[in-house]
């Protein structure tokens, strides 16, 4: 295994989604000035050049983030698009889109000197593109094992806040197992924890029975929020992605119920979302 190298796929429209939501939730994390700790569980290296071969084998950010990216300055850009294109920006100074952030590239662009990260990473040549990258940044950790069974040793954090990201790549059909028992560990340690987990669409009753498993662990406040960019099985592929979110901000459902239309109407012709409270708060 560890075939699975995110730059292939960097920019595309499953990234879209999940960096918005992430941005956005550690937009909220900030609005307290009690310290937070970010952990990210599958972090890949952190960084993408889009013009390098890697990214330009499948070329999939031209479908994903160059459609969204010029909406940044105009003024029906959506609030809720915002931080992360405001991230991307910061990467990408110029005007020109050349560089895309991954999930540990956006965390630290928003961490305060209070904050700090821990990132995991197994496939090793992306664990030394994570190291290289962040190597003088004091805030950040960064270690070469799996981020599943990671978090049983480092929850609960000492800050009592966290925003925990679990994005394994999905290589192995065991991954969905492993997820569920990771997080009811997890959530067990620390209950108030927000952990944002991403999800690929390409088989529904694989995406069924993950919810499913989800509904019956117990867990409370989980929210879901799926981006299709075509039918389901209308072609082999990634038709489409989601996020779910347990302990969601307040506010997120209500940016997300505007959002979403937003990304359909930029990203797809064919396209759908699905906003759902899998399990009330109470």
């Amino acid at each position: 295994m560890l075939s699975y190298r995110h730059a292939f796929h960097a920019g595309n429209h499953a990234d879209v989604l999940k960096h918005s939501v992430l941005m956005l939730v550690l937009e909220y994390m900030l609005q307290k000035e009690k310290p937070f700790v970010y952990v990210d569980t599958h972090a890949g290296a952190g960084w993408y050049d889009l013009r390098s071969g890697w990214c330009s084998k499948n070329s999939e950010y031209v479908e994903g983030v160059e459609q969204v990216w010029p909406m940044l300055d105009k003024a029906d850009c959506p609030a809720g698009l915002k931080p992360y294109l405001a991230a991307l920006k910061k990467l990408n100074p110029h005007g020109e889109l050349h560089e895309y952030p991954g999930s540990p590239w956006l965390a630290q662009s928003v961490l305060r000197l209070q904050d700090r990260a821990q990132l995991f990473e197994l496939h090793p040549n992306e664990f030394k593109a994570l190291q290289t990258l962040f190597e003088r940044d004091k805030q950040i950790r960064v270690e070469s094992g799996d981020g599943f069974h990671a978090l049983n040793a480092i929850l609960p954090p000492a800050e009592r806040r966290a925003v925990v990201l679990i994005d394994p790549p999905y290589e192995v059909k065991s991954d969905y197992k492993t997820l569920i028992e990771s997080i009811k560990t997890a959530h067990k340690k620390f209950a108030t924890g927000v952990y944002l987990i991403w999800y690929p669409v390409l088989d529904r009753t694989v995406v069924n029975r993950l919810e499913r498993n989800l509904i019956d662990s117990g867990i409370r406040n989980i929210l879901l929020a799926e981006l299709s960019i075509r039918p389901d099985a209308e072609e082999a592929g990634l038709t489409g992605s989601g996020m779910i979110v347990i302990n969601p901000p307040w506010q997120l459902k209500a940016t997300l119920q505007k959002l979403l239309p937003e990304l359909v109407r930029k990203l797809s012709d064919t396209g759908s979302f699905r906003l759902q409270q899998l399990v009330a708060e109470q």
